[in-house]
């Protein structure tokens, strides 16, 4: 039960709102609410076993071979709801599941009862000089290559022993370095576990104390409502506002723009007039002189006649081109334009824009009693988390909890030497198992060793040295001591085999691919009247859909044990703290908010009665084409300075003298005029063209273009004065919906939060994985078949080295006595007779005794 109420705790912020309803989808801002204080777990519930984890391999397949059936699910779900054995096909399944390992069990039994029995048989069968115990040797012409390949296979099976003696000597030494450095882990397990304990309750403080985010934000934007409400109500209506206000300020500029050309055009008429006038008068004053000068006698001389009777002629270009004095005047519109600008239509304008840009100030005005209410009500709820966060026993429950880790973990550090001690003697047992074989080996190598080096094969079976003797001894010691051990090591791997092997296949395998989670999580299997055993355990409501692969899954993620366990089911928090009434009370507080826009003017009466004033001004009557003519025509009818160039090359063609001189100096004062008279009436004309043009644009359809200013400007006025309300509405709705959200994004967060971060339950399933993945199968379940792998290989191969051993003994032991036989034709055949070299044959004499 404390372990229980522990858990109600991680309830405290998700349970608060788990239950409120968006009001606003999309949150307006994100709130950063900084990571919830977290330390790492210090477990890594994930053995790798290194270069051993090759031969875990092999044996793994091997016992897939031996069982390669799936996990009978079927028949652990009966066994337990006891009802195995209501029906005969029960056995039977057990039978097909675990013939692999019967008959191989099997064979090992019958290896245990056959081995002493042939080993008493073949012991008395050699004191009775038979199975090879007779110590003379029949020769055969394939000796050497019997004897070699006896060698041979002897060898390798050793070979073979010692490969499996060593696999055996590997796990159980590794068993043994893992039980030494469990003590690591175990430790990293209760770490990881105190962490939990001791991190959960700051994190729940962590997640209560963010709500202040919540609530400064919220009050942030509450205190800056003219900033927020105000300019959102004001950038909504002056979608309309503003471009009306733009239209009628370009319309005052307009006004003043008109004044100038206006202005500019009555100047510049005048000074053409005035200045054409003049250049008129100059102009034919030099007529008048280039004529006199054209009348000197000079001319009538046959090299200057042509000459003079071309300039004579081109006299007639010197005349003014433009004529201004027709045109129309301007003082009229003049005045008008003047008159109208007496009433400062931009001052107005601004006057409207002031009125408009002060709606932020309007909204603070008129909402500071509703926006002192909403605060009243976000310090409430926080005073209401407080209070109920202090009133939850917290520290209590993770006392109680400590203590009990405490006492388990003192327990565990107490009862782990007495571990270890019990571990030395498995490994001393193992060891002395492993020390049988390599006895064994011993001999055989010797054996071969003594056997190879001291044979001889000119000496016969009788004269055989001492060392091949002694590798023959060395041999059958050997095969004594496999009939001795074997039947030894044999129930040692029947029984490990037996044992390791169901592990194996019923808890390991099922594990690692969560099978026997889902056997744990058949309906009414642990409890028969519960569906589901888990959550009738932690909630008494079996009907809740909670299993152990669910859990397992989500621990081992490093979720939220919240989650991990649905503890919504366990306690209804909302029933002390419902959240959505407050956001609720919030929304409708602000839904009251009522904001009156009616006294902004836009653009009084007086600004429309100008506007109007100014379309009726009359400088749409205005000739702009007459002006438009005469500005398009040059001042005067020839360029006089190309005429004044002309007139000095045609001087420079006439001899020397009087006559060049003064039309040269003519051409001087054409220059002259052009610079003085005809530049100042090109500049003149310019800025009349201007203004021609800018006055034809302006009153181009300018009683249309200020009819729709006005017009603007008082539906602008309308949506004010009417229709602004709608927009508040609107605005304020969304601005609610930024407030309410700051709260959803907070119950968002926690929710996350308590899913994934807030008591991370990956201690509990490095638990699991340590005592079932890593002790069990990887530390203990791997080792023990390993070693029951390499001793029981050793074993089985002892059988063909005891046979081959048997055999190679009879070619390395001393002979009492042999076969002899004469020379053959082509030599003896590697053996003598005895008594060609004086050596008594017992075998011989015997039978010409009888003779």
């Amino acid at each position: 039960m404390a372990v229980e109420l522990c858990l109600l705790l991680l309830l405290f912020c998700g349970s608060t709102i788990s239950e409120v309803q968006p009001i606003y989808k999309p949150p307006p801002g994100t709130l950063d609410f900084g990571f919830v204080p977290t330390k790492m777990y210090d477990t890594g519930a994930y053995h790798e076993p290194g270069p051993i984890g090759i031969l875990f391999k092999i044996v793994h397949a091997f016992l897939y071979l031996v069982q390669p059936n799936s996990f009978p699910q079927d028949l652990i779900r009966k066994l337990a709801q006891q009802k195995f054995g209501n029906t005969q096909g029960d056995y039977q399944k057990v039978i097909y599941y675990e013939i692999g390992f019967i008959v191989s069990a099997a064979l090992g039994v019958l290896f245990i009862l056959l081995m002493p029995l042939v080993g008493l048989c073949f012991s008395m069968c050699r004191c009775c000089d038979n199975c090879g115990g007779e110590m003379h040797q029949r020769q055969k012409k394939n000796a050497d290559c019997q004897r070699s390949c006896f060698a041979t296979f002897l060898f390798v099976a050793s070979l073979i022993i010692s490969v499996g003696v060593l696999c055996a000597y590997a796990a159980n030494q590794h068993l043994t370095n893992q039980v030494r450095g469990a003590k690591k882990l175990v430790n990293s397990n209760f770490k990881d576990l105190k962490i939990f304990l001791n991190d959960t309750p700051v994190q729940i403080d962590y997640l209560v104390s963010q709500y202040n985010t919540t609530k400064d934000k919220a009050l942030s934007d509450l205190n800056n409502v003219g900033p927020l409400l105000g300019i959102r109500v004001q950038e909504q209506l002056g979608k309309e506002v503003r471009p009306a206000l733009d239209a009628a300020l370009t319309m005052a500029g307009a006004i003043r723009e008109t004044k100038e050309a206006l202005e500019n055009v009555s100047v510049s008429v005048e000074v053409l007039q005035e200045g054409t006038e003049r250049l008129h008068a100059n102009l034919s004053d030099v007529k008048m002189h280039l004529n006199n000068t054209l009348s000197d006698a000079a001319c009538s001389a046959a090299q200057a006649a042509s000459t003079c009777d071309i300039i004579r002629n081109s006299l007639n270009q010197l005349n003014i081109n433009a004529n201004f004095s027709g045109l129309p005047g301007v003082s009229s519109q003049l005045a008008k334009i003047n008159d109208v600008l007496k009433t400062d239509l931009s001052s107005l304008v601004q006057k409207g824009y002031a009125a408009f840009n002060d709606t932020p100030d309007l909204v603070v005005n008129q909402t500071r009693n509703i926006l002192s209410d909403i605060k009243n009500v976000l310090e409430s709820i926080g005073s209401n988390i407080s209070t109920f966060t202090k009133a939850l026993p917290v520290q209590e429950v993770l006392a109680d909890l400590t203590v009990h880790l405490t006492q388990s973990e003192a327990y565990v550090q107490n009862y782990f030497p007495l571990v270890e001690q019990y571990d030395f003697y498995r490994w001393l047992g193992c060891l002395i198992l492993c020390c049988m074989v390599v006895l064994i080996l011993v001999f055989y190598y010797l054996g071969l060793l003594c056997g190879t080096c001291g044979y001889d094969k000119h000496a016969s079976p009788t004269t055989r040295g001492c060392i091949s003797n002694t590798g023959g001894n060395f041999l059958m010691a050997g095969v004594g001591f496999s009939f001795l051990f074997s039947w030894i090591l044999m129930i040692v791997v029947v029984l490990t085999f037996i044992t390791g092997g169901n592990v194996q296949k019923l808890i390991c395998e099922p594990f690692e691919d969560k099978t026997l989670f889902k056997v744990l999580d058949t309906p009414y299997l642990l409890n028969q009247h519960w569906r589901n055993y888990l959550s009738g355990i932690l909630f008494k409501n079996p009907n809740i859909n909670l299993t152990f692969e669910k859990v397992y899954s989500d621990c081992k993620e490093n979720k939220g044990i919240y989650t991990s366990l649905h503890l919504e089911h366990l306690f209804n928090i909302n029933e002390f703290l419902n959240i959505s009434m407050y956001t609720e009370d919030v929304a409708l507080k602000i839904e009251h908010i009522q904001i009156n826009l009616s006294k902004i003017i836009l653009l009084d009466e007086m600004g429309k009665e100008n506007l109007l004033n100014f379309s009726s001004s009359g400088i749409e009557g205005l000739n702009f084409a007459a002006y438009l003519t005469e500005i398009n025509k040059s001042v005067t009818k020839v360029d006089l300075l190309s005429f004044a160039n002309d007139l000095e090359a045609r001087a420079d063609q006439l001899p020397k003298g009087a006559l060049e001189n003064a039309l040269k100096g003519h051409a001087n004062n054409i220059r002259m005029i052009h610079n003085q008279q005809v530049v100042p009436l090109e500049q003149a004309m310019s800025t009349l063209n201007q203004s021609i043009r800018l006055l034809k644009r302006t009153s181009s359809e300018l009683i249309v273009k200020v009819k729709n200013v006005i017009s603007a400007v008082n539906a602008a006025q309308l949506l004010i004065n009417n229709n602004a309300s709608l927009v508040i509405v609107q605005e304020t709705k969304k601005y609610m919906d930024t407030i309410v959200g700051y709260f959803e994004q907070y119950v968002e967060w926690v929710k996350e939060s308590i899913a994934m971060e807030v008591a991370a339950c990956k201690p509990i399933a490095n638990v699991i994985d340590t005592a079932v993945d890593i002790f069990l199968c990887s530390y203990i379940t791997d080792s023990v078949n390993t070693f029951w792998f390499g001793l029981g290989g050793s074993s089985i191969f002892l059988i063909p080295a005891i046979i081959f051993a048997v055999k190679l003994s009879k070619y390395y032991r001393r002979m009492d006595t042999e076969d002899v036989y004469d020379d053959t034709e082509n030599g003896n055949n590697g053996y003598h007779k005895d008594n060609f070299y004086g050596v008594h044959s017992a075998v011989f004499t015997s039978s010409v005794e009888q003779w």
